[in-house]
């Protein structure tokens, strides 16, 4: 029973965040902003809203850090691995498509953050500003100068027309209510996952990276294949980039909220999964600034090699 609960909220998660993506698209046909800061701003954070509200549930409400932690990392990877899988379907797209150079940069920042968490693991960088961590002060300095970056890019000048007969206020009512769905779910499927942890006896990384990172994540895999199948490459990766960006300012805030070390790397899974996904964030650099047909092969398998090295960690 518990597990049937677990699919019909991770599909609510899905159905809402969905939507939300729509109303964040139309939003963006009203607008000139550029593909990018949609895509790596906009609907990263729309799409990261399960990913937010699970994290600070896992660690404010049942104390549970190694949950979220789990979630943040399980996500990321899963998001690379998702996007490798899709796009050896879209190999044409993604090769023709248009891509910014700022996704490499804002690619680049992600794996600082992930450099950051290995120094922590090591006991490097493990010092506190104002009862903060210092990695989370790094995280946060990563996601501005990713805005940064994304901000700088120019948008399209070309009007796109909509048949959409709802207005920008319309709009935004809707994806506020969207929203609100989206975090009474998101608490939801925390405790459901916990509670699916302590029957499987599974540890709180793999259950974080699993069952939290995969159902958090289905909302950055519905909207990607949207995007790709209308050949839009560019908001296809801001989705992911941006959505791995800000999974870890979304670390650096339950590490305000929550009265105790977010930085749980107690499960030696959540150690593999963390190094797992540094492995796959060069690999993913790679293919954004190499788009030819021997990487838009060997890069996506070499992600998607990077996950199931996890599984099997």
């Amino acid at each position: 029973m518990i597990y049937l609960l677990y699919l019909l909220v991770a599909a609510g998660v899905v159905l809402f965040s969905v939507k939300a993506s729509e109303y964040v698209d139309l939003l963006d046909k009203k607008t000139s902003l550029s593909g990018a800061f949609i895509g790596g701003i906009m609907l990263s954070a729309v799409t990261s809203l399960p990913e937010l509200f699970t994290s600070i549930s896992a660690t404010v409400l049942i104390h549970q850090p190694g949950l979220c932690l789990g979630n943040i990392l399980g996500s990321d990877l899963f998001n690379m691995a998702m996007l490798s899988f899709f796009l050896l379907i879209f190999a044409r797209t993604f090769r023709e498509g248009k891509l910014s150079s700022s996704h490499r940069m804002v690619t680049v920042f992600v794996l600082i953050c992930y450099v950051v968490m290995i120094l922590n693991w090591l006991g490097i960088v493990r010092m506190q500003m104002f009862n903060i961590s210092l990695s989370s002060v790094i995280i946060v300095l990563m996601y501005l100068l990713s805005i940064r970056y994304l901000s700088a890019e120019d948008g399209s000048t070309e009007e796109e027309e909509t048949v959409s007969p709802l207005t920008i206020p319309q709009i935004t009512v809707r994806f506020v209510l969207v929203s609100v769905g989206i975090v009474v779910l998101s608490i939801v499927i925390t405790y459901i996952t916990d509670a699916i942890s302590l029957r499987l006896h599974l540890g709180q990384g793999m259950a974080g990276a699993l069952f939290l990172g995969i159902a958090t994540s289905l909302p950055e895999a519905a909207s990607t294949v949207s995007l790709l199948r209308m050949k839009n490459v560019d908001i296809a990766f801001g989705n992911i980039v941006g959505s791995n960006i800000f999974n870890f300012i979304i670390m650096a805030v339950v590490d305000i909220l929550y009265r105790g070390s977010v930085y749980d790397f107690s499960d030696p899974q959540t150690v593999v999964l963390m190094l797992c996904g540094t492995a796959a964030l060069p690999i993913l650099w790679i293919m954004m600034k190499f788009r030819n047909k021997a990487t838009q092969i060997i890069c996506p398998l070499g992600i998607i090699a990077c996950y199931v090295a996890f599984l099997m960690g």
